[in-house]
């Protein structure tokens, strides 16, 4: 098939990929593409999806000889299948290219390699195999991952999805905090041993002592609605979707169901004027459009929470008012480490060298001038209250804070970050060392800084990703503020908590791929939950004595 360019290329976004007009995007010559097992050849069987080709391979018949001879590589193939329907991908085509699957999806496709393997007396660790899974689909998820185990093999999973760590074997906590309060094992033992101990977070929420926070009452909004009309983008079928500006919306389903092709691929490009299969109208309400994503905030050492924040600028001026500074003449722009002027000139003041590794990747190394300061040392002889620039943005924002409580600008900033969650990073912390969730955070601790300009629209896909419960809380109480604020917030979410603390939630399906890209149900979390055909519903509304009787944990 052709792909008309590279991926990242300066020119992607201009060229138009095409199928081959001769082998028409099978990427076979005539002769392999018509050789047929059963009715299928086998561009036709990779266009099937996982389910479909399960099905398929069961019809199959053949002659006494033919069957013994294809009998093993059939059983390999049903297993395989088996196992991406058992990891819940089996909504995806066989043929579909790894280049537009999920994070989450290309994940659990690499641990159905595994599984199909059949390894055994194997170390297998995973991180967050949960992401992008809706909580339907997180049984069939465990039992794959028990029967490693029971194959004889030893999994390690960083999680934190309730479901999952009651169902570990053995628990390991750690904490009690984050940055320089954590590092230490809390709690570690059987789910119910770690439950009981006073000392970790983790088990606030596990005994129920903790829980999500649900508004007093639903947001009716502004009353003005932001229309996606016949959306058919993949898998959508045609459908009308109505956003009501002035709330928190929850775009829900399974995964696979469409709801980054309403979202992300119709509703986004729609209102930036780009051509969408579908219409958008309502979109003159919306003036500010903010994707807050999970995606690094910058790739090196220059870039830090101080300077996306803004508040170095603001400490800058602070260190330009000393005595100090004022008889050598320094400005503010000496004590920023991105100018000439009082950096250090062989690290650019990144505080790191950069060094080409060639074939590997490239690696940042501590400058061996500035020994990781960043300034020259004549700048670093200013201080303020007893501090460096240096010394100032190796604190961390906790330990910040009293520091500069007379100060509000500064304080409000930092103020913000410690509410998000974010008290333990440093100020001059390099970006490029942030995790995907502490990014969003900072993005939206830098927007509740900032002004609060009416009719902003932000966009958040699966916010909670790596996120603790009680990380989770603090992530809500924000999108609450952004709300309140003026702002409209739509995010997509398979997070039960975050879904019941919406003002409204839209749910696609009923299943994925083809038999998704529907409107199942809309409304409030109440009204979703008492509709039948959603599944999403069925996870807000099933009442703790049956979720006891059936045995499975409560999703909080």
């Amino acid at each position: 098939a052709a792909e008309g360019g590279e991926e990242g290329t300066a020119l992607a976004d201009l060229l138009d990929p095409r199928p081959c007009p001769t082998c028409g995007g099978t990427r076979l010559n005539p002769i392999a593409r018509n050789f047929k097992v059963g009715d299928y050849t086998l561009p036709g069987f990779l266009g099937l999806r996982v389910e479909e080709a399960r099905d398929a391979l069961e019809n199959l018949s053949f002659r006494k000889e033919q069957a013994k001879v294809l009998a093993e590589p059939l059983k390999e193939i049903r297993n395989r299948l088996g196992f991406l329907s058992g990891v819940g991908l089996d909504y995806l085509s066989l043929d579909r290219p790894m280049g537009t699957l999920s994070r989450g999806e290309a994940r659990r496709i690499r641990l159905a390699t595994q599984l199909g393997n059949r390894l055994t007396g194997v170390l297998y660790t995973l991180d967050e195999p949960t992401v992008g899974l809706h909580p339907s689909d997180a049984d069939r998820l465990l039992a794959q991952l028990r029967e490693l185990r029971d194959l004889g093999n030893t999994l390690v999973v960083v999680e934190h999805d309730e479901t999952f760590i009651r169902a570990a074997d053995h628990l390991v906590d750690l904490g009690p905090g984050a940055g320089r309060l954590g590092g230490r094992v809390v709690a570690q033992g059987p789910p119910a041993a770690v439950t009981a101990s006073k000392k970790s977070v983790t088990a606030r929420w596990l005994r129920g002592d903790a829980s999500l926070p649900l508004p007093k009452e639903r947001r009716k909004g502004t009353g003005r609605l932001l229309w996606v009309k016949g959306a058919r983008t993949h898998n959508l079928k045609g459908i009308d979707v109505s956003f009501p500006l002035g709330t928190l919306t929850v775009v829900t389903g399974v995964s696979g169901a469409g709801k980054s092709s309403l979202v992300l691929e119709t509703l986004l490009p729609g209102l930036r004027g780009e051509r969408i299969q579908g219409e958008v109208l309502g979109g003159e309400e919306i003036r500010r459009i903010r994707v807050v994503d999970a995606s690094p905030i910058g790739a090196s050492p220059s870039s830090n929470p101080a300077t996306f924040t803004g508040v170095l600028g603001d400490i800058r001026a602070l260190f330009a008012t000393t005595e100090a500074a004022r008889v050598k003449g320094f400005t503010p722009r000496r004590f920023s480490p991105n100018v000439p002027g009082g950096r250090c000139e062989a690290c650019s003041g990144r505080g790191f060298v950069k060094v080409q590794m060639h074939f590997l990747p490239d690696v940042w190394l501590k400058c061996e001038v500035c020994g990781g300061k960043r300034f020259d040392p004549e700048t670093l002889q200013v201080t303020w209250r007893g501090k460096n620039i240096a010394e100032i943005l190796e604190m961390e924002v906790s330990q910040a804070l009293p520091l500069f409580a007379a100060h509000p600008r500064i304080h409000k900033v930092l103020l913000l970050l410690e509410e998000v969650g974010l008290g333990y990073l440093q100020l001059g912390q390099p970006s490029y060392t942030l995790s995907g969730g502490e990014a969003q955070r900072l993005r939206l601790a830098a927007e509740l800084a900032g002004p609060a300009p009416e009719g902003t629209l932000y966009i958040l896909d699966e916010p909670t990703t790596g996120l603790h419960l009680e990380d989770t809380a603090r992530l809500l109480g924000v999108l609450h503020r952004l709300v309140d604020r003026g702002g409209t917030v739509i995010v997509i979410e398979h997070h039960p908590g975050v879904i019941r603390s919406a003002d409204y939630v839209i749910d696609l399906g009923p299943e994925a791929a083809g038999k998704g890209g529907r409107v199942v149900a809309r409304g409030t979390p109440e009204e979703v939950a008492r509709c039948p055909r959603s599944r999403t519903g069925r996870w807000l509304g099933l009442p703790e004595a049956a979720r006891a009787a059936s045995g499975r944990p409560s999703q909080r």
